[in-house]
């Protein structure tokens, strides 16, 4: 967390006072969470009552994929989802879900190897029935605005042109871009946007989805009404300030903090690439490019290792990074997004997920640096062994 943002959380929770309550506390807390509320709309291009507060990106991204599928399906009988193959699992999850529990259909749009989703990929899956004036089977359109394992960014944008000229609501999970990359929630043109705090210096647990007033969603959580019948529950206003108070920091030192990130990043990826150890970056990257790929976001291949191997010995040299891959049922499995970019499997299981943030610094890449070449040397031999 920022310091300023732990400021923030200290102080109100201090305060205390349910912000749904009416005597004094309850009316000041509710003050904090409106003021907090204006904050983060204004940070981010939109209006505060589309802001609609959550535990977090998860639950943000559940609302709008089951909660849009829900109001499209009781209002124009709309069962089809088409979803960007490389999206977060709280998108791709809450999809499955659907298709498995609720009779949904899913178009997925397959990513190029640099891991750009094509507009005219959306155009052709939402091209309308013969006779139908719009794509009336489609519940809903999502893409993420950047992905989180190797940091491409999507033409959010022209996809949700795409999404509105065809009558689709139009989703994007923006959490990996806030506060990286210039997000105006209004500009973009999507019906729903998914935003986090952790990820820009606030706490873990709080949240948003950025919902346009007309943006028609069936709530998943009942039991108080709270933030505009969608999403009941105490507000937790401490959580909220802070959320806040990151964002707004966040956001007015993001031309500064997305140059000096470009630079770490680019030193850290040439670095890896000139050890020679026949390591290569996964994605496009061009150096010094801070539009096409995440500032923050190096994502390498390195041959010959598995990459729970390179993590574990990483973390024991005190570099800590992922290796971007789900681990389903004690199992571990190669990322879905390396698969879908096009990337073999044997190729994709040794992949490494390096992620650069407001505390990073040019001694954390040297560090990294100077570990790899015997971390690789020990995962090669462990992986022959194996």
């Amino acid at each position: 967390m920022r310091a300023s943002a732990r400021a923030a959380w200290v102080e109100q929770s201090e305060r205390g006072g349910n912000p749904s309550s009416l005597h004094t506390s309850g009316r000041a807390s509710r003050a904090v969470v409106e003021e907090s509320r204006e904050e983060i709309a204004g940070a981010l291009g939109a209006r505060p009552s589309e802001v609609v507060f959550t535990s977090g990106g998860t639950e943000a991204d559940n609302l709008a994929i089951k909660g849009t599928y829900a109001a499209r399906l009781r209002s124009v009988g709309a069962r089809r989802l088409v979803v960007g193959g490389i999206e977060h699992h709280a998108v791709l999850d809450p999809v499955e879900h659907l298709v498995k529990r609720h009779d949904a259909e899913v178009t997925w749009l397959e990513p190029d190897r640099c891991g750009h989703i094509s507009v005219d990929d959306l155009r052709g899956a939402l091209t309308a029935p013969a006779g139908a004036t719009d794509a009336l089977d489609v519940a809903i359109a999502s893409v993420m605005w950047a992905n989180n394992e190797v940091g491409t960014v999507q033409p959010v944008a022209e996809l949700a042109a795409v999404a509105r000229e065809a009558g689709v609501p139009f989703h994007t999970d923006a959490v990996q871009a806030v506060g990286q990359l210039p997000v105006d929630f209004a500009a973009s043109g999507a019906d729903l946007m998914t935003v986090s705090a952790h990820k820009v210096g606030g706490p873990v647990g709080v949240g948003a989805l950025l919902a346009r007033r007309d943006a028609r969603l069936v709530p998943l959580v009942h039991g108080g009404g709270q933030e505009r019948q969608v999403r009941s529950g105490t507000l937790d206003a401490a959580g909220i300030r802070a959320f806040a108070v990151a964002l707004t920091e966040a956001v007015a030192g993001r031309d500064v903090e997305a140059k000096r990130l470009t630079e770490l990043r680019d030193r850290l990826i040439g670095g890896a690439i000139g050890l020679g150890l026949g390591i290569s970056v996964s994605g496009c990257w061009t150096e010094g490019d801070a539009t096409d790929r995440l500032p923050g976001n190096a994502h390498l291949l390195i041959p010959g290792c598995e990459g729970d191997s390179l993590l574990y010995l990483l973390d024991a040299a005190g570099v800590e990074c992922s290796t971007g891959s789900a681990c389903q049922a004690g199992v571990p499995q190669p990322s879905h997004v390396l698969l879908a970019m096009g990337y073999p499997e044997a190729e994709a299981r040794g992949a490494l997920r390096l992620s650069l943030g407001h505390t990073s610094t040019d001694a954390d890449v040297d560090a990294f640096l100077a570990a790899l070449p015997a971390v690789v040397e020990r995962a090669r031999r462990a992986s022959g062994a194996a």
